[in-house]
């Protein structure tokens, strides 16, 4: 088990240790100069939890970063059974069916982050997931954010590792209604929305970090162009009666500190089907968290973001709904074929 120097990892009430993966690592990756300097000493756990869970768990004041990519919305099940009837279910349930039930009693009706039937039920519920965040969060803590958007469509295709009607897998339709701002082939600007709800939420976005993708999968459509870039959304808390104040090293970011960025997505690099790239992540935690501080990833998949943090001296916590992933992350943790672990 980890020393006193990685208490704060630890999750309380009771930790199922066989979803854990513990190693130190020892390696020369480093982006900023402060890091250069540092030992590359780093243990990483990751746990079969809902982020739900998972961060409210987490000690309190304990976690300097937050980074992450949730599941977006109408995209991917990653493998989760969803209770394509949820909607009907809450109508009968509600005193106002027009609201959006929260998050517990979605989950607990068999709902899955990312396939709820309108997009304002998703905004909402990744707001109050990562709220549970803020008491964890130190209050000079940072907290980054991938988001893609989508294209509204009744019956768009939702795959376990495809993305509307892409790939060979079988596959299910979102069953969405339409009205009003959902029209069929409308850009639903959930990112934007996203963001304004957050801040809405009391956060204070610092940055809207467009990730620049120079290569894209081809797509049938001939009447728009194809979408080649995601946003990574940078917040902080606020600060009682003053301006906000949180640990920030630029030099840490990439060269020319520019909201932009072209980076290669990591296609079938792991056995997940949305994987971070190590170029887009060393930066955003090499200058938004201090090299021995705790780097907390509630949506971890692969785990790049924990292999990441650990390489660059911090310690890394991760959770993620599915137990096949927890075991690629393991896998991937500890230096072993993925694949051999989950078959």
């Amino acid at each position: 088990m980890p020393d006193g120097r990685h208490a704060a990892l630890l999750v309380s009430p009771a930790v199922d240790y066989s979803a854990i993966a513990i190693i130190r690592c020892v390696s020369a990756l480093s982006s900023s100069p402060s890091d250069a300097a540092a030992p590359r000493d780093g243990v990483a756990q990751v746990l079969h939890r809902d982020a739900y869970d998972g961060l409210a768990s987490l000690t309190e004041r304990s976690v300097d970063l937050l980074c992450t990519s949730p599941p977006y919305w109408g995209h991917r099940d990653y493998g989760q059974e969803h209770n394509e009837q949820i909607l009907a279910t809450w109508r009968a349930h509600a005193e106002d069916p027009k609201a959006c039930p929260p998050y517990a009693w979605y989950t607990e009706n068999g709902g899955v982050l990312g396939l709820e039937p309108y997009p304002e039920w998703y905004v909402a519920h990744l707001v109050e997931i990562l709220d549970r965040a803020g008491p964890a969060l130190k209050l000079g803590g940072n907290a980054w954010i991938n988001l893609g958007d989508t294209y509204f469509g009744r019956w768009s295709s939702i795959r376990p590792h495809g993305r509307q009607g892409l790939g060979g897998t079988p596959r299910t339709r979102r069953r969405t209604p339409s009205g009003g701002w959902l029209h069929d082939k409308q850009l639903l600007m959930l990112p934007a929305r996203f963001a304004i709800a957050m801040q809405d939420a009391g956060w204070i976005l610092r940055n809207d970090l467009i990730w620049s993708k120079p290569h894209v999968p081809p797509r049938p459509e001939r009447d728009r162009l194809r979408l080649s870039h995601e946003h990574f959304f940078h917040f902080v808390q606020r600060s009682k009666g003053a301006r906000p104040t949180y640990f920030y090293d630029r030099e840490g970011a990439e060269q020319g500190a520019l909201d932009v960025v072209s980076v290669q997505p990591n296609y079938g690099m792991t056995h997940h089907p949305a994987t971070f790239p190590t170029a887009l992540i060393a930066p955003r935690i090499s200058s938004s968290s201090p090299v021995g501080g705790l780097v907390c990833d509630p949506f971890c998949g692969s785990g790049t973001t924990l292999a990441c943090a650990v390489e660059l001296g911090r310690d890394a916590i991760g959770f993620d709904l599915s137990r096949t992933y927890v075991g690629v992350s393991k896998a991937y943790l500890e230096g072993i074929d993925a694949l051999q672990l989950t078959r």
